[in-house]
């Protein structure tokens, strides 16, 4: 609600001040602006703002120079402020100068803003980003002179190779995410970047001691209250050790610090710090230190619970102090909005670098379009957010105040409303506790602590857990919770316990893990399979009982438990990746996540923003990211199948969208590394990179399954052998493409924390594990026409592009096409395929003691797999349209609507497939042997082989 601004009648005792100004005015001939708007907005900045109505009274050529400019009408562009600031220093030779110019500036600058904002001329992100650039450029400005001043006087300070050394300067809190208010203090944080021993003065010093005289100069710069007034109040107390510690520290020390001595609330601190001043690459080294200690690379649910107490204790210190009325640290305030921003920040930046930023309404802009939030929710603490900062601002703009607290008496009350646009305190009043009890409301449910006193059946479960009591009890309790053999379970957990016990956990890993552990005895209880369900959660259990964060994980969302015991009933497969990654955890936070596997392009969005923030030259942490895409959303595919959400043929179809999505990002990260160092090689075929990468066998065919690995080949584009790459450290395309193979290669396969990306099967390639890794692809075609054997062309039925250069595609696929169409003798091709499939049934069969292998067993997969390939061999010179697919399903449907295989033999083969497939894949899942007993799907198997022996045989 708005009123017009001015109205009303002014303050006789504040309007004396603007009659001081016209009386000065007056004098020096100056005229008022004939602008109608100006008296307006003139009186509601001199009853909004002592600070400005005496300001302008004592220092009356400050605001003649904001009129006659135009500053008050218009907003200031980029290096404006510091462009303002260069004359006034230009004649500053000594500290005392320094503090006056500063001061000055400063005051003319405050004047500017604070007039802005309460005409609302400005909206609130252009006061905040003036205010914060203001204090940088003052900082900077100060230190500019400051630092050549000291130098004279004491020496130079220089790191081991003989660098001069600059003062770090890190704006922490409001200044560092450059959300500066009116009259706040600036946190800093001062550094150097090497210890060592100041050179060329005329005693000896530290560099520490250098940089603890310049940084007491810049402090008295800035904060010091002369007749001008300060500049900023600085406060440096977020330093380590506090007011105790030295005011300015090593990079050396810092690490050291925050290491092994800094406290959970520093890293809270931390999420804004920035650094303003100093050498470019100094505070990008310093950062780069800073950034694992803030961000965490596991999910740190242990944030919640550390926020949850630094916010217990404020209000605690607010109730004793009775500032309820405090519109920063109250309840529903500003700090409570920024909490909630910055859990989510500690608990996910690590994983998700798009949240390590330094602004509050960008983090929640974030948490909204990432659906870590409701959008109405972040919507509502966006608007709470603007209308308390600026409640902040009008409160510090009266008498320029650090002050947070909402005033108690009327005159102030009115003041306040009518600076904020409404009429009264009571219209103002009620639109303020509208927005703090939204903010509270969300708050409390972010910050939701879990139940502390469990559930009755949870207690005596937790009594259990605890033990030291009759084993009889124990085993009584588990029977009457549902377990099925109840003795067994005790003694199960009774040597988790004693595990636990041995790995040493801390006081808080010791509680967490008791909040747990009747939990999780309690949900696997209420399973189908209890004791299968406990024995797989516990090994998770065991896997991540030292890591207390997890534990808090699951103290905080005990919905993973849930989803955990479920899968764990269902496949050991699922536990076991967990339990080597936990990482994965995380996928069980959000149920719309885990049972919804994504399709290409989502994957390919979500790999766009894990790998956003990588460096371009860190391998280790691009391989860590590939794998977490590809085990997360291995595991999410395996939640939809195991829970039936997505029918078991299409999963393949997923499994094969995230291999492929991986290799094609593969792929181009490693000619990115490589085009940076050689150039791009010339004289290729093919409209992009030149190379291409082909799938043979299971990812070929788009039937991949969990454990699956990847028979690759690598064709490229360079016909020449003397063709070089065109870049500063020229190589022979030769050399280019088989480097890019190998770090392909290596990229896929080398183990990192996290595991590997894919095995790799290269044995496919032209002459096998003796053959060139890349070779051309006319080189490629030449072999295949001439010296390929018939397996290799039965391979090549299933070969496909799967990811690099689309001409390149273009051309295999017609090569492919060419070689598979020939006309063959179908005899001599009928035995050669029999021969191939004698020998492979022989040396893998594993047939035997009651069971059948269900790929290499006769009448299983592999029976399928090569009449198949014996068919399209034999019959694609008559009908090309066989060269059309990979997929034996596929192939099959073609050849039965081409009536090339007896009756129903493509329907049979077609559906005993599937059957097949769905028996190995369930087997996949509960990590047993490709077999099944050899009484099961025996009409199935009998069928495939009364095909073989009229197909391949008569």
């Amino acid at each position: 609600m708005n009123r017009p601004l001015g109205d009303d009648h002014p303050d006789p005792a504040i309007e004396s001040h603007w009659r001081d100004w016209l009386d000065w005015a007056s004098a020096q001939d100056l005229a008022l602006p004939t602008d109608s708007a100006f008296e307006p907005a003139r009186l509601a900045v001199w009853e909004a703002s002592e600070y400005v109505a005496i300001s302008a009274a004592r220092h009356p050529a400050d605001l003649a120079d904001l009129i006659a400019s135009g500053d008050l009408g218009r907003a200031y562009a980029a290096g404006d402020l510091a462009r303002r600031l260069e004359p006034r220093l230009a004649g500053v030779a000594d500290e005392p100068a320094l503090q006056m110019a500063l001061r000055r500036f400063r005051r003319r600058e405050m004047m500017r803003i604070i007039w802005r904002d309460i005409v609302r001329a400005a909206p609130l992100p252009e006061t905040l980003e003036d205010l914060s650039e203001l204090a940088d450029v003052c900082i900077g400005a100060a230190l500019a002179l400051l630092e050549p001043w000291t130098r004279a006087e004491f020496g130079t300070p220089r790191d081991p190779e003989g660098r001069a050394l600059r003062l770090v300067v890190l704006a922490m809190g409001k200044l560092g995410a450059r959300e500066l208010n009116l009259s706040s203090d600036i946190d800093l944080i001062l550094a150097f970047a090497h210890s060592g021993t100041v050179e060329g003065g005329h005693r000896s010093l530290t560099n520490e001691q250098f940089f603890v005289r310049l940084g007491q100069r810049l402090l008295q710069a800035l904060a010091n209250t002369t007749i001008d007034g300060f500049v900023f109040r600085v406060d440096t107390r977020l330093r380590p050790f506090g007011e105790v510690g030295p005011l300015a520290m090593s990079f050396q020390a810092m690490e050291d610090y925050y290491q092994s001595q800094a406290r959970e609330w520093e890293r809270y601190a931390m999420i804004k710090a920035r650094p303003v001043a100093g050498d470019a690459e100094d505070m990008a080294g310093l950062m780069a230190m800073l950034r694992p200690f803030v961000y965490r690379r596991y999910l740190d649910f242990g944030a919640f619970e550390s926020l949850r107490d630094l916010k217990r204790m404020i209000a605690k210190e607010l109730y004793r102090r009775g500032m309820d009325a405090n519109i920063k640290l109250g309840p529903g305030g500003i700090r409570e909005i920024e909490f909630i921003g910055q859990a989510f920040q500690l608990v996910r930046g690590g994983r998700d670098p798009d949240l390590q930023v330094r602004p509050i309404r960008e983090v929640l802009a974030f948490l909204a379009r990432k659906g870590l939030m409701p959008a109405e929710a972040i919507a509502r603490l966006d608007a709470a957010y603007e209308f308390l900062r600026l409640v902040e601002n009008r409160l510090q703009a009266h008498r320029d105040q650090q002050t947070h607290k909402l005033p108690e008496d009327e005159l102030g009350r009115r003041r306040l409303a009518r600076s904020m646009g409404y009429p009264d305190w009571c219209a103002f009043a009620t639109e303020l506790e509208r927005h703090r009890g939204l903010v509270q409301e969300q708050f409390d449910a972010v910050f939701a602590a879990p139940a502390t006193e469990p559930e009755a059946h949870e207690s005596s479960l937790l009594t259990l857990w605890r033990g030291g009591h009759e084993a009889i009890d124990d085993v009584e309790l588990l029977q009457e919770a549902g377990f099925t053999d109840p003795e067994a379970v005790r003694i199960r957990i009774e040597q988790f316990r004693d595990v636990s016990a041995r790995k040493g956990l801390s006081t808080r890993g010791r509680e967490r893990l008791a909040q747990v552990m009747p939990q999780v005895l309690r949900i696997a209880s209420e399973g189908p399979c209890p004791d299968l369900a406990l024995e797989r959660v516990l090994r998770v259990m065991e896997a991540i009982v030292r890591r207390t964060a997890y534990l808090a994980m699951l103290i905080e969302h005990p919905v993973i438990l849930s989803h955990l015991a479920r899968l764990a009933s269902l496949s050991p497969w699922f536990t076991d990746q967990i339990g080597r990654h936990p990482l994965l955890l995380d996928e069980l936070i959000d149920p719309r996540r885990l049972y919804a596997p994504l399709r290409r392009e989502d994957l390919e969005a979500e790999l766009d923003a894990l790998l956003a923030h990588v460096d371009a030259d860190d391998l280790e942490q691009q391989m860590e990211r590939l794998h977490q895409f590809a085990q997360g959303n291995r595991l999410r595919v395996a939640a939809a199948d195991l829970t039936e959400v997505i029918p078991l043929m299409v999963v393949s179809d997923y499994l094969t969208e995230i291999a492929e999505v991986s290799v094609a990002r593969v792929l181009r990260l490693a000619f990115e590394h490589l085009l940076s160092r050689h150039g791009r090689p010339t004289a290729i075929q093919g409209s992009e990179t030149g190379f291409l990468i082909l799938g043979y066998g299971k990812l070929g065919g788009i039937e991949l399954g969990y454990g699956s690995d990847l028979d690759l080949v690598f064709v490229h584009g360079s016909e020449s052998v003397t063709a070089m790459t065109a870049g500063p450290k020229e190589i022979s395309n030769e050399q280019f493409y088989a480097r890019l193979g190998q770090r392909i290669i290596h990229m896929m396969t080398t183990r990192t924390p996290s595991g590997i990306l894919y095995e790799v099967d290269m044995r496919l390639r032209p002459d096998g594990g003796k053959g060139l890794l890349a070779r051309s692809l006319t080189s490629f075609t030449t072999y295949q026409e001439r010296d390929a054997w018939t397996w290799e062309h039965q391979a090549l039925v299933r070969a496909r592009p799967v990811a690099g250069d689309p001409g390149l595609a273009r051309s295999f696929q017609e090569a492919r096409r060419a070689i598979l169409q020939r006309e063959r003798d179908p005899e001599t091709l009928r035995a050669q395929v029999r021969e191939m499939r004698a020998r492979m049934r022989e040396s893998l069969d594993k047939t035997r003691d009651g069971c059948f292998d269900l790929k290499q067993g006769a009448g299983g997969i592999a029976d399928i797999e090569f009449m198949v390939q014996y068919a399209v061999l034999r019959w694609a010179a008559a009908h090309p349209e066989l060269t059309d697919w990979t997929d034996n399903v596929r192939l099959l449907e073609t050849l039965a609507r081409l009536d090339l295989l007896p009756g129903q033999a493509a329907q049979d083969l077609t559906e005993t497939y599937k059957s097949l497939r769905a028996a190995y894949h369930r087997g996949a899942l509960q990590e047993q042997p490709k077999t099944i007993p050899d009484d099961e799907l025996l009409p199935e198997r009998e069928r495939v082989r009364e095909l073989w022996r009229g197909l391949m045989e008569d």
